[in-house]
Order: C-alpha cells, then structure tokens, then sequence
C-alpha cells in the first residue's frame, strides 16, 4: 500500500529564514524612520563647525595682528567663561544665565563681543542652532548671546564651548 504524504505548513527552515528577513526589514526600517535622533546630530555638527569657526577667528585675528587679540577677547580676565555675543544682537547689559548653559558662564557682564571678527574672519557670528540664548537684565529689551562662551587662560588659550548638546559630550575646541 502507498501511503501519500499530504504537505501543509513550513518546515523549521523555511520559518526561521522568514523571520530572519523580517528581522532584518524591520531593524532597517526602524534606524530609518528615527528622525529626531538624525536631528540631533545634524544640530550636534553645527555646533562643532561653530565652535571650530569661533575658535579660528579668534586665533587667525591674533596672528594677523602681531599677537594681539580682538579687544573685547583680551579685556576678558583669564579664567573665567564669557558668553559670546555680537554686538547686533547684545544692545545693553549681560547676564549670566546659566539655565541655558551646560558650562556656566562666571558672572553677570560676563560678555564677549565678537563683532569685530565679522566681515574679515567671520561672515556673520554663529548663532545656536536652538537659537539665541536670551535673558533681560530688567531694562526695557530682552538681550541676546549666541549660545556660545568662550574662555582664555593665563596663557592665551582659548576655548570655545556650545552652551548645549543634544547628544551628551560637551562640544569645545581649544587651542
């Protein structure tokens, strides 16, 4: 007597290949549809390329000018953090404002003025990509910092950090 083998289902093979691609189809589809952490690291690099735009700046204005520093960077007293504004969009007064910063900025009027780095070193002083950084010391107009400090040592160096980063480490350059 024959006896007909009747076939329905998978075998184990057939299921575990199955499931394998789908696996994978669907670890693809997760890193693609995950904008917002893309969004942070493209915010992330902006502030890099700020922070290292800031930092040549300052350094290209002091060799070109026999060693010398912009003013308002060699008015700052070393060691301690300044926010960086310019001066289109500082009007009066400075405040520290530390709950905008991951690095505190030392003290109220701790503020540098960049404008004289634009036009030859600079197109325009770089703003935060989570914008500016604003505080009202009590008068009439809301100021404005780029969401930048800048910092010089008792030796000359500088260091640039962006106030915030979306993807933990702190973002600086020094040199």
């Amino acid at each position: 007597m024959l006896h007909s083998k009747n076939q329905n289902g998978f075998t184990l093979i057939e299921l575990l290949v199955i499931i394998a691609i789908i696996g994978i189809l669907v670890a693809v589809v997760f890193v693609a549809l995950d904008p917002a952490t893309r969004f942070q690291q493209a915010r992330d690099a902006v502030r890099q390329n700020d922070v290292q735009e800031i930092l040549s700046a300052v350094k290209l204005h002091q060799v070109e000018n026999d060693g010398n520093y912009l003013a308002s960077v060699a008015a700052m007293t070393a060691g301690q953090v300044y926010m960086v504004v310019d001066g289109g969009l500082m009007v009066a007064g400075c405040d520290d404002n530390n709950d905008s910063c991951d690095t505190d900025v030392s003290a109220d009027g701790n503020c540098v003025n960049l404008a004289g780095l634009v036009d030859q070193y600079l197109n325009n002083v770089p703003v935060s990509p989570a914008g500016a950084v604003t505080w009202d010391d009590g008068n009439a107009v809301g100021e404005e910092g780029t969401g930048y400090t800048l910092e010089r040592d008792a030796q000359g160096a500088i260091r640039v950090r962006a106030c915030e980063s979306e993807q933990g480490a702190e973002i600086m350059a020094s040199r």
